[in-house]
């Protein structure tokens, strides 16, 4: 294949992965848009291979090597939960920045393959991409692993604050700049690897501090970094695919992590270094009365088939309880009923950015049924039912009424304003961010203590008596 087919082949898969995107920025077109980036990346696999021109053994090598990578990821795939999407995209996150630091150590040693100069005689722009790959693949790596053992819960969701660790990142990150200069300069492996050794204690250190709640904010974060690590590593390779879709997949989970904070009014910065979420629950204001309503299926049954709007709000507690075929088969209920009936998606319910939205679409919930945070809030106030399932930091009142709340300024749904709130929970503890919610106390909200998924099914039941 000649190097111009190859470039205008690249292309085309690039376009397609603009579309790809275009495609997943919306529910109804999200399928297409997984068909057009599926396309593009076997046109881009095909095109490298062909162009490559791999010797017999080369070639069978690779082949076995997408047979094992796409076998194990067809199996995964199909047998994971889609409440545990948000640890298996952390993971698959870390991959990424596995398979960059790989690349750049066979780049390294053996550099003719790269067409790259010779081994000690590589040129030094190839250097300089090469240790911008590494260093990003290896933070990516590491801290990757880090967020899926959070988010898996296999790891305490509570920031880990190690003693001056500002200083010791600003050191690390003072080391690698040094690092990067003498690897150009010398070309020493050891220098290589000491990049990789304070990459990957970097990628540990920087996570490690931040809470659960900033979660969905650290998945589009890493993957931001997964997508430059692998366009370092495209420059390195002359790779114009890699290239490419590394710089769309960077650009795009930089924006995305952009709207993430924008959705809990915190800035990226903040992030990084505040270690938010998971911290003890904040007193209790002396003044409130702490008493709560509690209610049962009944009660909900009754006040949701008498009322004439019903504004849904799913959390991550219906992820876990997989109650979202039920809230489907409740609303189902309501429409029948006479009901109007939509659902109101905050910019960071759940773990990973899209997560609600995901499994509304798994029940095959009405795409037009389901709006964002500003497209739904001023309607709470013309709500009968506020229905929250689960979602809590994002309900909760302190972020708008109490300027002491370490949420103070975060944008959420205004549940507390429906006439009646029924708020399903396993119990009265904080969520994620550690922050009590003080909608619990409110005189317009209904405690539905319990399971998610056997509540709603319970008023179903009750809908029908």
């Amino acid at each position: 294949m000649s190097a111009n087919l190859a470039s205008f082949l690249y292309l085309v898969s690039g376009i397609l992965f603009i579309l790809a995107l275009r495609g997943l920025s919306h529910p109804t077109t999200s399928r297409q848009g997984n068909v057009y980036g599926m396309v593009g990346m076997a046109i881009a696999i095909g095109t490298t291979l062909l162009y490559a021109t791999p010797s017999f053994g080369g070639f069978v090598l690779i082949v076995v090597g997408l047979a094992i990578g796409g076998g194990i990821g067809a199996v995964i795939a199909k047998r994971i939960a889609m409440t545990a999407m948000p640890q298996l995209v952390a993971a698959f996150h870390s991959l990424v920045g596995l398979a960059a630091v790989m690349v750049a150590a066979a780049a390294l040693y053996a550099p003719e393959s790269f067409g790259i100069g010779e081994l000690g005689a590589i040129h030094a722009q190839a250097l300089v991409e090469m240790s911008l790959g590494v260093a990003i693949g290896a933070i990516t790596f590491t801290g990757s692993i880090i967020a899926f053992l959070k988010l898996d819960g296999r790891m305490s969701g509570k920031p880990i604050m190690l003693p001056m660790r500002h200083v010791v990142n600003a050191g690390l990150a003072i080391a690698l700049v040094v690092m990067i200069v003498l690897l150009v300069t010398t070309q020493s492996t050891t220098i290589f690897w000491l990049i990789v050794a304070a990459s990957l204690v970097l990628g540990v250190l920087i996570i490690i501090p931040i809470g659960g709640a900033d979660m969905p904010v650290v998945v589009s974060m890493l993957n931001s970094y997964s997508g430059w690590a692998a366009a370092g590593i495209g420059f390195t390779l002359g790779n114009l695919a890699l290239i490419i879709t590394g710089a769309l997949v960077g650009s795009s989970g930089a924006i995305l992590s952009y709207i993430m904070c924008k959705g809990m009014n915190r800035s990226f910065i903040s992030v990084i270094l505040g270690g938010f979420g998971g911290e003890t629950a904040a007193a209790a204001d002396d003044d409130m009365d702490r008493t709560v309503k509690q209610g049962s299926a009944d009660d909900a049954a009754y006040l949701m088939a008498n009322a004439q709007k019903v504004i849904i709000v799913p959390g991550y507690g219906m992820a876990v309880a997989q109650a979202q075929h039920a809230l489907r088969e409740l609303a189902d209920k309501l429409k029948e009923a006479g009901v109007e009936v939509k659902y109101a998606i905050h910019p960071v319910a759940g773990r990973m950015p899209g997560h609600m939205n995901v499994l509304l679409a798994e029940a095959q919930v009405p795409y037009d049924e389901v709006f964002e945070l500003e497209d739904i809030n001023s309607e709470f106030a013309q709500a009968d039912v506020a229905y929250v399932i689960g979602a809590n930091d994002v309900t909760n009142p302190a972020a708008r009424d109490d300027k002491s709340s370490p949420i103070y300024g975060m944008p959420i749904l205004d549940v507390d304003k429906a006439r009646t709130c029924l708020f399903v929970k396993r119990s009265l503890g904080s969520g994620y961010a550690g922050i009590d919610n003080t909608l619990f106390y409110k005189d317009g909200t209904m405690m539905l203590l319990g399971d998610a998924k056997k509540m709603t099914e319970d008023i179903v039941k009750a809908m029908d008596h």
